[in-house]
């Protein structure tokens, strides 16, 4: 085996990405510790170092005295052909041994477009991709995160899935692990037992003829019929990191990034974060403040992200932001939020934040008219949007970002055109400010993506819109763009529709990745490097109808692939909204009162855990 040299360093791109000994990372000795973890981000070092819940489990990991956890990017293609070309296995930035070497393989399933990179990161590094086929003494490979709630499709790559909330499950896996240390098919059995998990190789699936399913069903009588998510009930006194890796390389978010909370309750139907990481559970604003304190002191780091489904939701909200200007406004370190909604624009809150450092805005209204606005439930008016960009435009924003959908359920042109009037309402708006006021160099930026229906979401059951229907959505959207002042940015209709074959692909799709992976498939995700020929070859070969996984319609009895999980929220209530928006009909946030979703309930736990309300 060789190791990385300086000599191949200088032959790729952004060399950072490959070295590690970056400030704050954790050194051991492999030696001296009992469980090695390689924790791998399936895509490149900029979009993984900025993901927070890899940060997380970094940190509760090398917290614990007995197991070394590394990271584990996805080499960009010129890395990849020298590391096949020299022999250098795929390897932990920490210690530059390879992930063979280790006990565990840990995969986070951020978007189903980066599964051909957790195949090749496997095969890279020198670990059998089909689980049913690796070796007692290969690592164990394990997978979490939001995709991981249908995770059917990777079901002969992952030896077990990791449901909900890592932070003390972790902890479980692992002292588990070094009881049963050497005996896989034992572990595997035993760690079925625990909540949250889902052993696919302990399960068997028949089909109909009509190729649903038929029955899902645990081989073994000690193996749980159900899979019931974790969930993180005291949020406040999780473990969180106090210091955080600072990159050598710009990555996607260079900054500090605080989780004020978990959960959301607008019931957006389109949203699956929005379903599956319910109840809503909150940090308290001291322990945010004294969290901060650590990670300014031990990062250097002069901006705090306050991180959440919908940050404007934050009980104490006003109070975070205000107490974090104040506390550091002479040392210029700048607190920004993510997207804004709408309905929820402090004026306020935004004309303080920029006073140290001034961003962009940017809004998701979603959909361009307010039927198609109350068919997804975003609860959000016209009138919303306008009264905040005029304030922002008061206040010498000249930059707005708009984010928007197509494809979605019950959608017509009429609505697609809504988004362009939508658009040249913000114009006009702009232009209704004196001039004296605003600031020059208005810019609207327009974005859609298409619309790819989830697992646990009241959509799930919807067929994904045609590429022709959203070819001709997206022509039309371009040509009812008037105004020079409007920027229009959409995506690649053939991505979305892979995409909707592996969001609510069964077991027979699993075939279609791994052949799709020998052809050549890498970074999906990334538009120079897709390539949809190679995908309908191995569909093709695999004798797999896309079709019937995309764009059909499917009836509420059916047997979905994911129906094994419990989440907590109630396939009734998922039905209900679902007829809800066929007739445009609003449900209220859950603070307005319940809703009867079942996750208070099923759970056993409160919701709004931590928050306050007046």
């Amino acid at each position: 085996m060789n190791k990385i040299s300086d000599d191949i360093l200088y032959r790729v791109e952004k060399p950072a990405r490959y070295i590690g000994g970056e400030l704050n990372e954790y050194q051991k000795s492999p030696e001296d510790i009992d469980i090695r973890f390689a924790f791998c981000f399936p895509d490149v070092y900029e979009v993984g170092m900025s993901h927070l819940g890899m940060k997380i489990l970094y940190y509760i990991l090398n917290e614990r005295k007995d197991t070394y956890c590394e990271r584990v990017f996805a080499p960009w293609p010129d890395m990849e052909k020298l590391m096949r070309e020299e022999n250098i296995p795929l390897y932990g930035l920490e210690s530059k041994d390879a992930i063979k070497d280790f006990d565990f393989i840990g995969f986070t399933l951020q978007y189903e477009m980066s599964y051909t990179n957790i195949l090749n990161m496997l095969d890279l590094g020198g670990v059998t991709v089909r689980a049913s086929e690796r070796s007692e003494d290969e690592p164990i490979v394990m997978c979490g995160g939001p995709c991981a709630y249908n995770p059917e499709p990777l079901y002969d790559i992952a030896d077990f899935f990791s449901l909900g909330a890592g932070e003390e499950s972790m902890h479980e896996i692992m002292d588990l692990y070094k009881k049963y240390k050497g005996k896989k098919k034992e572990f595997l059995r035993a760690v079925s037992h625990l909540e949250g998990i889902y052993v696919p190789s302990l399960y068997e699936v028949t089909y109909k003829e009509d190729n649903t399913i038929k029955e899902f069903k645990p081989i073994y009588d000690d193996v749980p019929k159900k899979v019931k998510k974790r969930i993180i009930t005291d949020f406040n006194n999780v473990d969180y990191p106090d210091n955080l890796i600072v990159p050598y390389t710009d990555i996607v978010h260079d900054r500090i990034v605080l989780e004020t909370f978990r959960g959301c309750t607008r019931g957006c139907r389109f949203c699956q974060a929005g379903m599956i990481y319910r109840p809503v559970r909150e940090k308290k604003t001291d322990k945010l403040m004294e969290l901060s304190e650590k990670l300014v002191k031990n990062t250097g780091y002069d901006e705090i992200t306050l991180s959440s489904l919908s940050i404007c939701d934050y009980s104490d909200i006003q109070n975070l932001v205000f107490s974090m200007i104040e506390k550091y406004k002479n040392e210029k370190v700048g607190v920004t939020l993510p997207s804004l909604r709408i309905d929820s624009f402090s004026v306020d809150l935004i004309k303080e934040i920029q006073k140290v450092r001034k961003t962009g805005l940017t809004f998701a209204p979603e959909a361009g008219t307010q039927r198609m606005r109350d068919v997804i439930n975003k609860g959000v008016t016209e009138k919303n949007l306008m009264d905040s960009v005029k304030s922002a435009f008061e206040e010498g924003w000249s930059t707005i970002k708009l984010y928007f959908m197509l494809g979605l359920p019950y959608e017509t042109i009429d609505d697609v055109k809504g988004i362009a009037d939508l658009a040249q309402k913000v114009v006009d708006k702009y232009y209704e400010v004196p001039k004296e006021i605003r600031k020059r160099g208005l810019k609207v930026t327009v974005s859609t993506s298409i619309f790819v229906p989830k697992p646990f979401t009241p959509f799930q059951w919807a067929p994904q819109d045609k590429m022709d229907s959203v070819k001709e959505k997206i022509n039309t959207l371009r040509d009812t763009i008037k105004s020079r002042q409007i920027t229009y940015n959409w995506h690649e209709s053939l991505v979305s529709y892979m995409e909707a074959i592996f969001a609510r692909g069964d077991r027979r799709v699993c075939d279609v990745l791994i052949k799709a992976f020998e052809k050549g498939a890498r970074f999906d995700g990334w538009s120079q490097y897709f390539d949809f020929d190679i995908w309908q070859e191995a569909l093709k070969e695999c004798n797999v109808d896309g079709e019937f996984y995309a764009y059909r319609q499917r009836e509420y009895d059916e047997i979905m692939p994911w129906d094994f999980i419990d989440i907590g929220v109630n396939k009734n209530f998922l039905i209900e909204e679902d007829k809800r928006a066929k007739k445009a009909e609003l449900t209220p946030d859950c603070r307005q009162g319940c809703k009867n979703c079942g996750v208070n309930v099923n759970l056993e736990g409160k919701c709004f855990e931590g928050a306050i309300f007046n």
